[in-house]
């Protein structure tokens, strides 16, 4: 019985990997559709334009399922790994050792940015430029953070994502 559960948790961290390889590629191909950094004026300007506020909202959606996946694989690794899981901070910690986060404020800022997209409904240009500036600028704590943990999960547990489909495009972002 044991072991069909341990067969379980590993089979969900792998869907959590490929997950993981799915968002980091739709944010990052989000991302490309727009020059960065945007200005306030740029947006004011195209306020009305439809396909540039969808990949604008897309951006915003794709990097919280990134975080939000991170850190259920990161919860799910480090209980696979049997270090504590009892805090989340507890495992920042332990993945801010292993090398996959470089620290732990930098996730509570992705977290901060995140949380401020999902209550925020400005009008006002000069902020949304800023918030998506920074969005921009913080994808990347998320994007290496994701191809560690997908390389740690890979070389240390034996867990790679459940299937190739996203891999190829995934490892391309890196190139």
């Amino acid at each position: 019985m044991s072991h069909d559960i341990l067969d379980e948790q590993q089979r969900h961290l792998a869907q959590l990997l490929e997950a993981i390889q799915r968002c980091a590629w739709f944010l990052h191909e989000s991302q490309a559709k727009l020059s960065w950094p945007i200005e306030a004026e740029w947006l004011a300007a195209r306020k009305k334009d439809v396909d540039l506020f969808e990949t604008l909202a897309a951006i915003n959606e794709q990097f919280a399922k990134l975080q939000d996946s991170l850190a259920s694989a990161m919860r799910h690794s480090a209980l696979l790994a049997g270090e504590p899981t009892d805090s989340f901070l507890k495992i920042l910690a332990f993945f801010e050792k292993q090398g996959i986060i470089d620290s732990t404020s930098d996730w509570q800022r992705c977290r901060a940015i995140r949380n401020m997209a999902a209550h925020e409904y400005a009008t006002n240009y000069a902020e949304i430029a800023e918030h998506f500036n920074l969005l921009h600028d913080l994808s990347d704590v998320l994007l290496q953070a994701s191809r560690r943990l997908v390389t740690l999960s890979t070389e240390q547990l034996g867990i790679s994502p459940a299937s190739q489909d996203f891999s190829d495009e995934f490892e391309r972002i890196f190139a």
